[in-house]
């Protein structure tokens, strides 16, 4: 049995639930009955109504007739960056819950979430695992990744491949907003740079290991529709924080090398470069790519790596498949992730 305060008025909720809006009818139902459903009573929900043109403002109110701890904020189209912001500043909870409003809950998942933030006071976020709603074969298998990622070491280490976690599925201390600022707007993945600028401040992030959220993907998604969700941006965003990762980590004498000496990797890593971390050279295991040299540099084959001691290794290849043979192969000849090498992509 979880351990749950006892109810307050509703200016003192626990959890604040953070819920952008716009034009969200077909689903609404759905997403704000499974929050309704919820074990856990000690949340307030906060819908902010994005500029919806449909029927979402009349379910909405509708909603607070219901259910006094939902409440409703109404404002002309900002984009999510400043509606999640808006709401987040209202919210009067200790801790903020995300969710979406094509998304589910299972009836269980703030207790659960809860009971693991109590039970591990040192962590600042508290993510679950995802149940993939169906869609196409590459965010299914993306789902995969982020539920193989479970404790904060994991998180934390993994975190310039991809977004560690699933958006909707978290919960934070308010307190972070404060320490290390909430949501940007601007044309990069707002949640993904949240997430790095958290890490780098040495926030811990935790996984209840359980699937709690039904996370769907529809063709309207703004991951799928809006340009600042594109790969481009996502590695811009990532090589910012990864430089700062590498400037703290990597001794200033030891050589940066990029594995992956194709151009499309070179050129996904250039902003990494531009941050001042600079590539001795690439690896590769390509023999058409041997002894030959990109961008003035040399290209070295898999099995003629570098010397560990002078030399760290950044992995630009994403290919299925090909990350965890990197990984393997790079871990059998004793170079050690987080200490000889990153895994970014």
């Amino acid at each position: 049995m979880h351990c749950q305060p006892d109810d307050g008025p509703l200016s003192s909720r626990v959890i604040s639930i953070v819920m952008p809006v716009r034009n969200a009818a077909n689903t609404l139902e759905a997403a704000v009955g499974s929050i309704l459903n919820q074990t856990f009573a000690d949340w307030e929900l906060l819908t902010v109504n994005d500029g919806s043109t449909d029927e979402t403002a009349a379910m909405l109110e509708d909603f607070t007739r219901r259910d006094p701890r939902v409440k409703v904020i109404h404002t002309p189209p900002q984009g999510i960056a400043k509606a999640l912001q808006t709401g987040c500043t209202t919210a009067a909870g200790e801790w903020i819950a995300r969710m979406d409003a094509d998304d589910t809950m299972h009836p269980e998942r703030l207790a659960a979430q809860w009971d693991h933030a109590m039970q591990n006071p040192e962590l600042d976020v508290v993510s679950c695992l995802v149940e993939y709603g169906g869609g196409t074969a590459g965010y299914a298998a993306h789902v995969d990744w982020i539920n193989s990622l479970r404790t904060p070491d994991e998180i934390a280490l993994r975190r310039f491949i991809e977004s560690p976690v699933a958006h909707p599925s978290v919960m934070f201390r308010r307190s972070l907003l404060d320490r290390h600022g909430g949501y940007r707007d601007g044309d990069f993945p707002e949640d993904y740079e949240l997430w790095l600028r958290w890490l780098d401040a040495d926030a811990r992030f935790g996984k209840v290991p359980r699937e709690l959220l039904l996370w769907n993907d529809p063709p309207s998604r703004l991951s799928r529709t809006d340009p600042r969700y594109a790969v481009e941006q996502f590695y811009r965003t990532k090589c910012r924080y990864l430089a700062r990762w590498l400037r703290t980590n990597v001794e200033p004498a030891r050589n940066l090398w990029l594995w992956g000496a194709g151009r499309i990797t070179r050129r996904r890593f250039d902003a990494l470069e531009a941050e001042g971390c600079r590539f001795e050279g690439f690896i590769d295991v390509d023999p058409k790519k041997s002894n030959r040299h990109r961008d003035g540099r040399r290209v070295r084959m898999a099995d003629d790596l570098p010397e560990t001691e002078d030399n760290f290794i950044v992995t630009g290849v994403g290919n299925r498949g090909a990350r965890e043979t990197i990984h393997a192969f790079l871990t059998a000849r004793g170079w050690i992730e987080g200490r000889d090498f990153i895994m970014a992509a």
